[in-house]
């Protein structure tokens, strides 16, 4: 683990890439496969593959206290170090002691990093951590907290990992992304690489791919402006969902790559007939099976009325009559052992046609978290959950895209994607291949980065959000919301922000840039109160968005594309 420390701090010293990628790749050879494959994974910034459920479910209050019980500091010292150092890691360096006998080696760490996701409670967990960190020198432990908060800070992307492994063992960095991207396992892609065999990789069923994203448009004009002749399809006001089918399996991930299987648990048996094998993208939306002349399937229900559903381990037989969903499927990358991605759009929506349209087979769907139930209308009709093929039209003009527009407004949805037919699909990039049109533009997807104590009847819980935006690489802070968000949400949010708070400043606490909101607001200025260099006016949370990732979150280029388009109106 020295070795592998020692690396990072050279890595952390340079800002040039090549210089990153040629100090890792060096760094991996000098490895055995298994130390190599373990150290890729902690490149990474993450304690395990990304394809496992595993986690350590360990907050940055417990590493604070296992750096304080270890180092003997007072949470006075430990606070002020952080805030002459910035990170917890750095602190642990600065107080830890050091002894003749202490480093770990890097396979130790794997195997401890599991005994540690394995211990029930935070009792357990604490022990195991602090006999962990007894063990590492200062150096080794600054980068294993920094593993366990998932966030090495040293400039390093998983992108350039692949590209070091691919150039460690004269593969290309193509090879080694398709082989991680299928496996959802750098390790594993790193030793399979070194024998030449990452053409061996095959797609891993139940561990999702990256969700290809649509790029913001301002004008139908400017939307038609990349592709004269596009699809065009409703954008529905959802959870985006990738469907994994295997065998009568099935199982639902969000865009953060969480499996939300148990919140809906009457759509596994939708999918489990299926005849084939296959991965499907698409929308879970809440969903009115109330038929009318204009929309016999029924309509898609706001947002709002979905939100019940998330995070719930067990849905109640009331909640799934209250709150119907429907999974809404726009398209297919993987189908009878084929890997469909590379096929452009045109392609795909045939061969999702022909899927959904086949004879299913009488299967019921294999899950440990499926309740069995079938929903019923309020005249005792059994209704069960649809998987409907999101519908698709053309447009070729600005005129044909408006008039689609507001036609999908008037069905109650966001808005449009407007995609390019011959588009591959590019697993977690945002291109000009898929764009979107949406029905407010004044709304930001931002990060938490700070919390404070509510007033009056808010006292005793965090309610005062700090939120940022991404500036290259580093999140700049933009405006704080207090407003938006229902009791239970702000009961809910307290306590993981108190078990995830990286600086305990009092009344106000820095906390793991890891919850994401869309936040809504009158208008934006230009103001030296915040990093951004930005204020949001009158910022309200619209709501949390669990289903995006803190990486997904908008970017300070998008801050002034909006305060162009605001100051030119």
């Amino acid at each position: 683990m020295q070795k592998f420390a020692l690396a990072a701090e050279r890595i952390a010293a340079t800002t040039r890439k090549l210089e990153k990628t040629a100090i890792v790749a060096d760094y991996l050879k000098s490895c055995t496969p298994e130390e190599a494959a373990a150290s890729a994974v902690f490149f990474s910034g993450r304690a395990f593959p990304m394809y496992e459920e595993t986690t350590l479910q360990v907050g940055g209050s417990l590493l604070w206290q296992a750096v304080a019980d270890l180092s003997g500091r007072s949470d006075q010292d430990l606070t002020a170090g952080y805030r002459r150092l910035g990170d917890l890691g750095a602190v642990a360096e600065d107080v830890l002691p050091s002894r003749p006998d202490q480093g770990i080696a890097i396979l130790e760490v794997r195997d401890a990093f599991r005994e540690i996701a394995l211990a029930r409670g935070p009792a357990a967990k604490g022990a195991l951590l602090r006999k962990l960190l007894a063990r590492a020198t200062p150096l080794e432990a600054k980068y294993l907290v920094k593993i366990v908060t998932g966030d090495l800070r040293i400039g390093l992307k998983e992108s350039l990992v692949e590209e070091a492994i691919a150039r460690a063992y004269g593969a290309t960095q193509t090879e080694v992304q398709r082989a991680n991207m299928l496996l959802g396992d750098i390790g594993e892609a790193l030793k399979l690489a070194a024998p030449g065999r990452l053409g061996e990789a095959h797609m891993r069923l139940f561990h999702p791919l990256g969700f290809m994203l649509a790029s913001p448009m301002a004008s139908a004009e400017e939307t038609l402006s990349y592709f004269p002749d596009a699809v065009v399809e409703d954008k529905y006001d959802g959870v985006r969902a990738q469907a994994h089918c295997s065998n009568g399996e099935v199982r639902f991930f969000s865009r953060t790559r969480d499996e939300i299987t148990e919140s809906f648990p009457e759509l596994p048996d939708t999918l489990a007939g299926l005849t084939e094998d296959a991965v499907l993208d698409g929308e879970i939306v809440a969903w009115s099976y109330l038929p009318t002349h204009a929309l016999p399937q029924g309509h898609a229900l706001p947002f709002t009325a979905l939100q019940q559903r998330l995070g719930r381990k067990r849905v109640s037989d009331e909640l799934l009559r209250q709150v119907p969903v429907a999974y809404l499927v726009f398209d297919v990358l993987y189908a009878g052992g084929e890997l469909l991605i590379d096929r452009p759009l045109r392609e795909r929506a045939q061969r999702l046609e022909d899927l959904l349209s086949a004879p299913r087979a009488t299967r019921t769907a294999v899950s440990h978290l499926r309740q069995g139930r079938l929903l019923f209308g309020g005249e005792g009709q059994a209704l069960k959950a649809q998987v409907i093929h999101a519908p698709a039209y053309r447009a070729a003009t600005p005129e044909e895209l408006d008039r689609l527009f507001h036609a999908a407004q008037e069905r109650g949805n966001e808005g449009l994607v407007i995609k390019d037919p011959d588009s591959v699909y590019t697993p977690g990039r945002r291109g000009k291949s898929w764009l979107k049109l949406k029905r407010e533009l004044a709304t930001l997807d931002v990060v938490v980065t700070a919390v404070e104590y509510g007033h009056g009847k808010r006292i005793g819980v965090l309610s005062d959000y700090t939120f940022a935006v991404w500036d290259g690489d580093h999140l700049v802070n933009i405006g704080k919301a207090y407003s938006g968000l229902t009791d239970a949400e702000i009961a809910q949010m307290t306590q993981w922000f108190l078990e995830h708070t990286t600086e305990d400043q009092g009344f106000r606490r820095q906390v793991e840039p890891k919850i994401v909101l869309e936040v809504a607001f009158n208008n934006m200025m230009r103001s030296d109160r915040h990093s951004s260099g930005y204020a949001l006016r009158f910022p309200r949370i619209v709501r949390i968005r669990t289903d995006k990732p803190p990486e997904d979150a908008d970017t300070i280029e998008r801050v002034k594309e909006i305060y162009g388009q605001q100051t030119k109106g």
